[in-house]
Order: structure tokens, then sequence, then C-alpha cells
């Protein structure tokens, strides 16, 4: 078998020595630079639409007011903690801090999401965000989301936390499907939770109610309800049920507001493409 020449194994040896020499000296330099520099500046970015904290409380939060970063020697600030300072605040999600070259401070922080807020039975009242955790209220901003209320037996401890009932991450389930489609986020207004615990949706258009009941097949549920709005509602008017019964995948149950008068809408349970048909027999 051919062996390459002794020299070119040397060689090659050498120009990897040579290479790890330099990189040794290059990040001396750079460490040895990076001492020498002094904050020059301090620049906070946040980033998105929320406003539950601004610039000051960043800086009221990292203590600026008692001691001043600007001037001090870039080695002798400590942005571990910086950053731990701010991730310790309920709405803050992801905080990042970091100098340049230019001895600027960088302080990016990513602020928490609702997509709900939650009044409980206990009177307890905070927000849920699209990672689903819990958080608490805020003094300087209300964020403009669905609110669900009645018999929730979600606990809040006012500090940010995982959901602990099933009921609340089936409200979490409900709540973020409804935001991802457009005529939906636009249609439902308001979520309460009667006393057997079922999920009711009250809608912006008519006046009445949507007995979902729990988060079970939310796709094949919202596509029997189209149906009902494009078949039903067209024929007696927006305002003639108080109650359409979406909670069985296979059918609609619409009450009138007459306690004598009701129109059950039998659906395909797998193929949604297909005609939805009145069951004229249950029409009294």
């Amino acid at each position: 078998m051919f062996k390459k020449p002794i020299w070119r194994i040397i060689l090659l040896s050498f120009t990897w020595l040579i290479s790890l020499a330099g990189l040794v000296v290059l990040m001396s330099f750079i460490e040895v630079k990076k001492a020498e520099v002094v904050c020059k500046d301090v620049k906070i970015y946040i980033p998105g639409s929320q406003y539950f904290i601004d610039k000051k409380e960043v800086e009221s939060i990292l203590q600026l007011s008692s001691f001043t970063l600007v001037g001090r020697r870039i080695d002798g600030i400590n942005m571990h903690q910086l950053e731990n300072r701010l991730k310790a605040n309920p709405f803050v999600e992801y905080a990042k801090v970091y100098t340049d070259m230019d001895g600027i401070l960088m302080i990016e922080i990513e602020q928490r999401e609702p997509i709900m807020r939650v009044m409980n039975q206990n009177d307890q009242d905070f927000y849920i965000d699209k990672n689903g955790l819990k958080i608490p209220l805020s003094p300087n901003f209300t964020s403009r989301v669905l609110a669900a209320n009645g018999f929730i037996d979600e606990p809040f401890k006012n500090k940010v936390d995982t959901l602990h009932t099933a009921l609340a991450r089936d409200l979490f389930k409900t709540v973020s499907y409804i935001r991802k489609d457009s005529l939906w986020d636009a249609q439902i207004g308001q979520i309460y939770v009667n006393q057997s615990h079922e999920i009711e949706l009250i809608p912006r258009v008519g006046n009445q109610r949507i007995l979902l009941g729990n988060a079970d097949s939310l796709d094949l549920k919202f596509k029997n309800l189209m149906a009902f709005y494009k078949q039903a509602l067209p024929q007696v008017g927006w305002d003639a049920y108080k109650i359409i019964n979406i909670k069985y995948a296979n059918q609609i149950v619409g009450v009138k507001n007459t306690k004598a008068d009701s129109l059950k809408i039998k659906t395909a349970v797998a193929d949604t493409g297909k005609t939805v048909k009145k069951d004229t027999s249950q029409i009294k």
C-alpha cells in the first residue's frame, strides 16, 4: 500500500500547530482588549405590541438608579446576574444581556404574550399566555384577549405557573384553536364555563350560546358549527336559537328561544365535505 512521505505528515502537523498557536494568541488578545473596554452606553430593546414592561421598569429591575453601568469596565459587569434579574419578572419570557466590541451594553427582552384572561370562581384574575402558563395581571397594561369566567376551579398563586386542571387545559386548547382562525377569532367574544364544567362560547353576532362541552375534536365541532351557520341560520335568523349544541361530534342540536321548538341537524362525522342534512322529524 502506498504511504505518504514522512515530510508531508510533518508539514501537516506543523501547520496545525501554527494555526492552534495563532488562535490562542488571538483569543488572548481579545480577552485583554475586552478587559480594557468600558461600558459606554446601555441600549434596551423590547420588541412586540405588548406593554407590560417598559424601559423605565427595566432600569428599575436592574437597579440602574442606584449604580451606573456606564463607565464601568465590561469585565466587571455580571451579565448573567442581570439576565436572571430580568427573567424573575413574570412578564419577561426571554432576556439576553451582552456587549459589543465598542462597549455598548445590549439588553434584549421578549415579553410574555397572553392569549386569554381567566376569572375563576374564587374571584382570582389572571392571564394564560401562548405557552400555557398562568401569569398575573399588570398594573401598567391590559391585554385585549378572550375572557373566560364562570365555574372555573383553576387555582392561582399570583406567580408564573403551569395549568393544574383539565378544564384549564381545555380552555387553553380552545382559545389557541380560535386564535388560529381569523373567522372564529372575530366571531367568538367570550367564554363561559357552566355548572357542569362545560365550555360555552358567546359569539359577538347573535344572542345564542354555543355549547362546546370540552376541547375534544375541535376541528370537527367548528366545521359542524360552520355548516349550521350556513344552512340553518339563514332560514330562521341569527336570534332564533338560544343554544347551539355542538358538543356531540356527530350532530348539532339547536334549541330555539321557545321551549317547545327545537331543531336537530345531523352532520357527517369524518367527511365534512358531505352535505349537512336536516332531520325534520326533530322539528316540533
